[in-house]
């Protein structure tokens, strides 16, 4: 391990014990009068919450540090693989046309919403599909994904449907459970594991995709376990918290500072770096006034967006130049 990767590392773990434990000062006053009811509070309230902040972040800077490597271009971001998309659409078809009030099941609702998002997307691209390829298809799938559910949500039988569903499309982690927890992070966490092994096959990749090929790593192949490994990773996810954007386009901005220009490398710091950026973007939401709530999604947005402008300004000066 680096000495970057293993200060981020450090940096997460202080900043995720503050997200279990703030605020401090009437969980101590709870645990003097009621020690079951503290413990309760930590581990079925809190716990969830931080693991699952943490973990979402994670999931998204690294699944975007992978498509940006994969497509070579720092504005690809996990939203392309469509699954976020499907996620949701298939969360607002399970909530407000069957009516689904399981938390299980309705995680359920929207892992099939990714997978089929997943499914559209590699049959959309075809058999002998190029990256160029699968961006245009999953691109396509994003935007045909989230026509259908402003359309599901203008068409529910409850007129309140878009409110209701504004908190969790923007991306929440409030009142969430242990196994919504688990249903989010096991499959996600699976998913990041053997992306991680892939990381060589990136950095073949950044070297021209005669030069991947030639060492045994095809480019369509790579491709599209990269790109399907992500939306796993990132419809799981987005099936219990809801979409949060621009992290997986930060994060691997400041990894590929930390990895020396190699893809592959920028992985794992671009997950801790994710992390901290979600589990921050969550504890200021946690200190907005009581009644008020606002989606972690919102906040990631505000930070994300003057960066992406940046980055778009520079490539095109770039290309100009």
């Amino acid at each position: 391990m680096t000495r970057p990767t293993a200060l981020l590392l450090a940096a997460l773990l202080l900043l995720a014990a503050l997200h279990l434990l703030v605020p401090l000062g009437p969980w101590l006053e709870l645990r003097r009068s009621d020690p079951g009811l503290a413990s309760l509070l930590l581990t079925e309230i809190r716990l969830p919450r931080t693991l699952l902040a943490a973990g979402y972040g994670a999931v998204l800077g690294m699944t975007g540090a992978a498509l940006q490597a994969l497509f070579a271009n720092p504005l690809a971001s996990p939203d392309i693989t469509g699954s976020s998309s499907g996620a949701a659409l298939g969360a607002v078809l399970g909530a407000y046309w069957f009516a689904i009030v399981d938390p299980l099941a309705l995680a359920a609702f929207g892992a099939g919403g990714a997978a089929l998002a997943l499914v559209a997307l590699l049959l959309l691209a075809g058999r002998r599909s190029d990256t160029a390829t699968l961006l245009l298809a999953g691109v396509a799938i994003a935007l045909a994904a989230g026509a259908a559910t402003s359309l599901l949500l203008a068409l529910a039988p409850s007129p309140f449907a878009f409110y209701d569903s504004f908190e969790w499309l923007m991306g929440s982690f409030v009142d969430r459970s242990l196994p919504q927890a688990a249903a989010a992070l096991v499959p996600a966490g699976l998913a990041c594991a053997i992306l991680v092994r892939r990381a060589h096959a990136l950095d073949l990749m950044a070297l021209g995709e005669d030069v991947s090929a030639s060492l045994g790593y095809p480019p369509r192949r790579v491709a599209v376990e990269v790109v399907g490994l992500s939306a796993i990773a990132v419809g799981a996810c987005v099936s219990v918290c809801g979409a949060i954007g621009f992290v997986g386009l930060i994060a691997p901005y400041a990894a590929r500072r930390l990895s020396g220009g190699h893809p592959g490398r920028a992985l794992v710091p671009a997950a801790l770096v994710g992390a901290i950026l979600v589990v921050l973007a969550d504890l200021f939401v946690r200190s907005a006034p009581a009644g008020r709530i606002v989606p972690v999604g919102i906040v990631t947005t505000v930070v994300g967006t003057p960066l992406f402008i940046w980055l778009v300004v520079g490539m095109r000066r770039r290309l100009t130049s």
